[in-house]
């Protein structure tokens, strides 16, 4: 397939859709199965009060994976098979701890070892190259690996609102796999990422508030997974502002929640309602206007990312960045305050 063009598109949209059909049709089938066996319960944490399936995340991963494969060989982008067969051994992996955690809650200290594992393979066998040319490589690979695992578990935070990983995922996958398009990132990754806005496009209908249905760890640790190996790609292929700029309201809301709950010496990993996103439904937000005003965000996101990948002079760059951070601090301080 030639790096960006009709064809391109053409692919990336024929893949989009035929993951949605299928993420749907799988969710329709297992839905009876995971209202029995996987019924999420309020606490803490929770946003919602009755108690409501989840597992939506098998269908999603499921049909992410399959489509992606199938393509790739339509594609002529076989080659590339070996390097997809890790990430998706990875993200099954991830999918059956977070599928276990759903059910029966594990150890903090067990989930964080299987993390490492499958962040470790997968971001090895990325082909990212050297971000970071001033730092020796083995200290690159340790800071690449914990914001890996960050990454992985700052998405499964963040999934605690109906249509929160939907806002947040269709506008930044969609971004990737548009850029692959443009020429700005290989088109295996655009592959890959079209597969996942297909995924995560079927599971959307029954997720929208009130949420019939819930991703579960089982979705939203193997998506940590696959997007954070994508941003990586990006990043080791010129577009390291633009990485940094798609997933920004995520990593902003997670990172300062995380250091606030350390400052007052909180369990960490315990279940809690401290997120902004939820500080903003305890503050009058519908739900439905919160995930509407988190999309508008992360397309705001990628449009500066995009701006960053066109004109590729650093200034400009670290000019793009700093309005992310701004338009990301106003949503913050918006869902801090009373509406």
């Amino acid at each position: 397939m030639s790096h960006g063009g009709g064809h391109a598109m053409a692919v990336f949209a024929g893949v989009t859709v035929v993951a949605a059909a299928l993420s749907a049709l799988l969710i329709l089938s297992l839905k009876p199965l995971l209202q029995r066996y996987a019924l999420a319960r309020p606490n803490a944490r929770s946003s919602h009060r009755i108690p409501t399936p989840q597992g939506g995340g098998i269908a999603v991963i499921a049909a992410a994976l399959v489509c992606a494969a199938a393509g790739l060989g339509f594609s002529g982008l076989g080659d590339a098979l070996p390097r997809f067969t890790i990430l998706a051994i990875g993200a099954v992996g991830l999918a059956v701890i977070g599928a276990i955690d759903d059910i029966r809650p594990l150890p903090a200290l067990l989930r964080l070892v299987f993390q490492a594992a499958a962040v470790a393979a997968v971001m090895a066998s990325a082909g990212a190259g050297q971000l970071f040319p001033i730092l020796p490589p083995a200290v690159e690979w340790i800071i690449i690996g914990f914001a890996g695992i960050w990454f992985v578990n700052l998405v499964n935070f963040m999934d605690g609102l109906d249509w929160m990983t939907v806002a947040e995922m269709t506008p930044l996958t969609a971004a990737l796999a548009l850029f692959s398009v443009a020429g700005w990132l290989d088109p295996v990754s655009g592959v890959i990422a079209a597969a996942l806005l297909g995924g995560i496009i079927g599971f959307a209908p029954f997720n929208r508030p009130v949420a019939r249905l819930f991703l579960g760890d089982v979705g939203s640790l193997p998506i940590g997974l696959i997007v954070g190996f994508l941003l990586y790609r990006l990043a080791g292929e010129g577009g390291f502002a633009a990485a940094v700029l798609l997933p920004l309201y995520y990593l902003t809301d997670a990172t300062v929640t995380l250091l606030r709950r350390l400052a007052r010496r909180e369990r960490v990993w315990e279940a809690h309602r401290t997120h902004f996103y939820q500080q903003a439904t305890d503050n009058g937000w519908p739900v439905l206007a919160v995930a509407t005003r988190v999309a508008g965000l992360n397309v705001a996101l990628a449009l500066l990312a995009a701006a960053s990948l066109a004109i590729d002079i650093p200034l400009f760059q670290a000019v793009v960045v700093i309005a992310g951070f701004g338009l990301v601090a106003a949503t913050l301080r918006a869902f801090a305050r009373p509406r």
